[in-house]
């Protein structure tokens, strides 16, 4: 028997962001029931834990992503850098691919996405 994606999801977001789901239910939970458990079941059972590419790999490419998105994803950016560590990246791989965006984004929403990997790497060795 199989896990669900639901339970994977759950599983995998508790590892990379602790307490997400729960955070999710409780700012949104009374606008949109369900939210939080769709998010964790979509992005997280779904989506990283799908395989063929390694998990890692799938960090870079949404650390990119909201980066190139610019400077209104800043909370989203933060949390993806920090799954991101969890998932093996260095802070060196994380800054460059957030500088590749420059190309992309805009030295502005690299500039911010560089910001952001600061703070969360500020807050590791805190």
């Amino acid at each position: 028997m199989t896990k669900d994606t639901l339970e994977t999801g759950r599983e995998l977001s508790e590892h990379l962001n602790p307490g997400m789901e729960e955070a999710l239910n409780a700012r949104y939970g009374h606008l949109l029931p369900g939210m939080a458990e769709g998010v964790v079941d979509f992005a997280y059972g779904r989506q990283y834990a799908r395989p063929g590419l390694p998990l890692r790999d799938r960090y870079l490419a949404t650390i990119a992503a909201l980066t190139a998105l610019g400077g209104q994803t800043k909370p989203q950016l933060m949390v993806n850098i920090a799954g991101g560590r969890k998932a093996g990246l260095s802070q060196q791989e994380i800054a460059e691919v957030i500088w590749q965006m420059a190309l992309y984004g805009g030295f502005p929403a690299a500039i911010n996405g560089l910001n952001a990997a600061l703070e969360v790497f500020g807050e590791e060795n805190s």
